[in-house]
Order: C-alpha cells, then sequence, then structure tokens
C-alpha cells in the first residue's frame, strides 16, 4: 500500500531592531519586539491556528487514519509562549491524539552543522528537551535548519540517538532514481533517510492558486490520484511544506484549507494510507544507500547552501559568529547565551543574499531589510557589540592554544572541588550514621505503664534488741578447813 508522509514546518526568528553604529558598547538589547509581536500574531491567526485546527479534525473525523509531523524550532516556540499562547494549546491537542508526530532539529534554526559540531549537538538537545516540556514526547527523527544534510552529518545525527533523518530530494544527488522510497546514509546505513517529493510538495506549497498553471485549479481527488498513480513500487510520498502555506502563502479565499481537508477521503478511496516520519523509518526497508558529498537544502534551484553562505557579506558575518562559540560556551551568563542562540538563525544570514531566484525575484523579497548591505551592516553592528560583551568574559588577547590551556585547568579544579565535595558529604551522613547509633545504644529509664498504683516501699526490717549480758556471778570463795 501507497503511503503519503505529511511534514510542515513552523519557524519565525527573533527580528533585529535597527541598531546603529553608536550603539556598540551601550545598547545590550538587540531586538523588534514590536515587529515580532505583530508578524508572528498575523500568521498565527491567519494560518497557523486554522491549519492546526484542520490537521486536529482531520485526525479526529478519520479516527486516527490520518497522521502528520510537525516540527517547530525553539525560537518559535518562545514566541508563541509569550504572544500566541492558544497556538500552543492547539499544538497540545495534536500531540495528544499520538497521531502527529514532533520532530527534532536545532533550537535556534541555525547552521551550527555547517560550523561547530558542539554546538550544533547543543542546540539539538536544547531543542528535545523543549518539545518533551511543552508536549510531553521525545522526537524520534531528526530534521536540519533548511533540511540541510550531507554524508559529514549522518553518524552525527544517529550518535545523537535518531533512527531517521528528512531532507531534500535533490535532482543532482538522485539522478535517475526517485524520492519516493526510504534510503540508507552512505556514511552511516543505520540512519534511514526520507526525501522530500520536491514536485508534489510545490503543487501545494506554490502552485495551487497559480491561474496561469495547467493543472489549476487543484482539487484533492487530482491531487491523489496522481499519487495513487505514481508506480506501484514506489512505497512513500514525502510532503514537507511550512504550515504558512495553509492561510498564509495560499490565502483562505483561495479553498486552501477546504482542500486539504479533502485529502483523506479520497486517500481511502484509492487505497492511499498516512505515516508519521518514525512509522516510515519502522514499515520501510531502505531500497540503497544515498551518498551526498557537499551539503544540500531545500532552498532555490540549486538546492545548496548558498541561499545562506554564498557572497563575502554572508561568510564573514557567519565566521565572525562562530569564532566565539568556544568563549560563549564557557560562559555562565545566561543572557549572554540567549543573544548567542538568536544571533544564530539562518534568516539572519538569508537577509543578506545577493541571488535572484528563477521567477526573477530575489530573497531580498523576505527581508525587512531595504537592501542585503543593510542586512548585513545591521547585523555586523549587533554581533560587535555581542563580542565586546564576549570579550569582557573571555578576552580576546587570549589566543586559543593558551584559553585552552586555562579552560583544562579550571575543568580539573572544578572536578577535584566535586569529588571534594562528595568526600565531605559522605563524612557528614556517616557521622549523622555514628551520633544516631550512638543514641540507640544510650540506656534509657523504663517507663512505668500509666495508671499502675506505685507499689509501697519497704520497710527495713528492724534490727534485734541486743540483751543486756548479766555479768557472771563472782565465784565464792573455797571455805577454809578446820
Amino acid at each position: 500500500m501507497k503511503a503519503i508522509c505529511f511534514y510542515f514546518q513552523i519557524h519565525q526568528p527573533f527580528r533585529l531592531k535597527r541598531y546603529r553604529f553608536f550603539d556598540i558598547g551601550n545598547d545590550h538589547y538587540y531586538y523588534d519586539d514590536f515587529a515580532n509581536d505583530d508578524i508572528i500574531t498575523r500568521i498565527a491567526h491567519r494560518s497557523y491556528i486554522p491549519a492546526a485546527e484542520t490537521l486536529l479534525k482531520m485526525i479526529q473525523d478519520t479516527n486516527g487514519a490520518f497522521r502528520c509531523a510537525i516540527s517547530v524550532s525553539g525560537v518559535a516556540l518562545e514566541q508563541l509562549e509569550i504572544y500566541v499562547p492558544e497556538f500552543i494549546d492547539i499544538l497540545r491537542k495534536l500531540a495528544d491524539t499520538g497521531k502527529c508526530e514532533f520532530l527534532a532539529e536545532t533550537y535556534d534554526h541555525s547552521l551550527a552543522s555547517l560550523a561547530d559540531p558542539e554546538e550544533f549537538r547543543i542546540q539539538v538537545k536544547l531543542h528535545d528537551d523543549k518539545i518533551r516540556d511543552l508536549f510531553g514526547v521525545t522526537p524520534k527523527v531528526f530534521r536540519n535548519s533548511e533540511l540541510i544534510y550531507s554524508d559529514e552529518l549522518a553518524p552525527q545525527i544517529y550518535d545523537m540517538g535518531y533512527k531517521g533523518c528528512i531532507t531534500e530530494g535533490a535532482k543532482h544527488i538522485l539522478g535517475w532514481k526517485s524520492p519516493d522510497y526510504v534510503y540508507s546514509a552512505a556514511s552511516c546505513p543505520k540512519l534511514k533517510l526520507l526525501l522530500k517529493n520536491d514536485k508534489l510538495s510545490d503543487d501545494i506549497a506554490r502552485r495551487f492558486s497559480d491561474t496561469s498553471w495547467n493543472e489549476f485549479p487543484l482539487t484533492a481527488d487530482k491531487y491523489v490520484n496522481w499519487i495513487a498513480d505514481t508506480p506501484a513500487d514506489e512505497q512513500i510520498i514525502n510532503l514537507f511544506m511550512n504550515l504558512e502555506t495553509f492561510g498564509e502563502f495560499q490565502t483562505r479565499e483561495t479553498g486552501i484549507f477546504q482542500f486539504l481537508e479533502a485529502i483523506p477521503r479520497f486517500a481511502q478511496e484509492r487505497g492511499v494510507q498516512f505515516v508519521t516520519p518514525s512509522e516510515a523509518v519502522k514499515l520501510f526497508k531502505p531500497v540503497a544507500e544515498l551518498s551526498v558529498v557537499h551539503n544540500i537544502s531545500w532552498a532555490d534551484e540549486a538546492r545548496d547552501t548558498s541561499a545562506w553562505l554564498g557572497n563575502k557579506l554572508q561568510n564573514e558575518a557567519f565566521n565572525k559568529l562562530y569564532s566565539v562559540a568556544e568563549r560563549v560556551r564557557l560562559c555562565d551568563n545566561r543572557q549572554l547565551k540567549q543573544d548567542w542562540g538568536r544571533l544564530q538563525a539562518s534568516d539572519h544570514l538569508f537577509y543578506m543574499s545577493t541571488k535572484h531566484l528563477a521567477d526573477g525575484s530575489s530573497h531580498a523579497s523576505f527581508s525587512p531589510y531595504e537592501t542585503p548591505f543593510q542586512a548585513f551592516t545591521n547585523y555586523m553592528n549587533v554581533l560587535s557589540d555581542f563580542i565586546v560583551r564576549v570579550e569582557e568574559q573571555y578576552p580576546m588577547n587570549i589566543d586559543n592554544e593558551e584559553l585552552n590551556s586555562l579552560l583544562t585547568t579550571i575543568r580539573n579544579q572544578a572536578r577535584e572541588i566535586e569529588t571534594l565535595n562528595k568526600e565531605v558529604e559522605s563524612y557528614r551522613t556517616d557521622l549523622e550514621h555514628l551520633n544516631e547509633e550512638h543514641l540507640l545504644r544510650a540506656p534509657k529509664a523504663e517507663a512505668k505503664p500509666a495508671g499502675e498504683p506505685k507499689p509501697k516501699a519497704e520497710k527495713a526490717p528492724k534490727a534485734p534488741k541486743a540483751k543486756a549480758e548479766k555479768a557472771p556471778k563472782a565465784e565464792k570463795a573455797p571455805k577454809k578447813g578446820r
């Protein structure tokens, strides 16, 4: 039986306010709270909330036959908790059905996987913890920011405990192969790969309301028939897209919500089932190994990382940011670490892109800045102030070798202190036990039962009276003879 795997992404960065050169060293708050509130609230009510309610209804109406997956970044969850907490409640309802899977990703939607394996691992764990705290589930399948993937990443992903990974079905990687199978990673065969079906995903995400499209209008029965009519041996159709597709990119007036809600009914008629990513990993065996030597993503025609690292501006900002990674991890300043994460969001680099897309537009059309150069200038001003704060913790005049030596000493001292503290605690516990045993062994007066009459004190026996001894009679003198 053929299966559909739906996955929807939710992400919003903390957008930066206009930060001037003269603010460096004077203003340590970088965010445009008004814009962040306005954007996520508007999108949530136009897209996220009605889309999630539709997914919940689809699960309930089909008694769980419809399944899907959602991946929501940690920084998006933070904003939703602040500005749109009612949407968090809907996500909890989806999690409670057991038919909506939550995926793992980097907490800050960062490009840490391309620069710093340790930071990458930390962010993925932070995201897992956040999902567990909010929804009571533990992610089992991983998707990297922007679906970035390569052979180099596969062992890291598997070592973190994930059995499956979602990525792009890039044509230059697949060649003649189809994305509609489960593959295994060439560099880590135990890791299974689920590849996005680019055409069928974009039929919804990009072309649904395009009146110049030769397949317009797209109806649910037509769409399901395309899926059902794919070659019989093809296992799974992975449909990956932003949740904003529903209500934001494709507005409510286009009928996009009715289209989505009707899909399960026609899928049942054609014998097509739905699976979550973790179910797909368990159900289907890989048909072959897939090697991805260079990083791929789901952006642009090139399906590479050039949307974020395609020019000198982006690379300058990227390298400068991660040059202080080790120092930030060492500090205990919570605000500094929070800013560090938020500045890693891939969006900040995306706004600096100078690429022109196939449709004639550019990435600048998605940017809050007038030009990529303005995006670069604003970001670098913020980053400069951030690095000043980092230097206050660990000065940059200490080179890495000396810093590593100092850090090793600090870590060894910390371990020694921890060991000594444990010994002191052990001695304290032993002393308490000895005191308790001493008290238990000490003699105690026997308690007399209440109400029992006190025994009378025995009288001491009288001493016998001493009888006066009679003086012996005087012997009579013998009579003298006559």
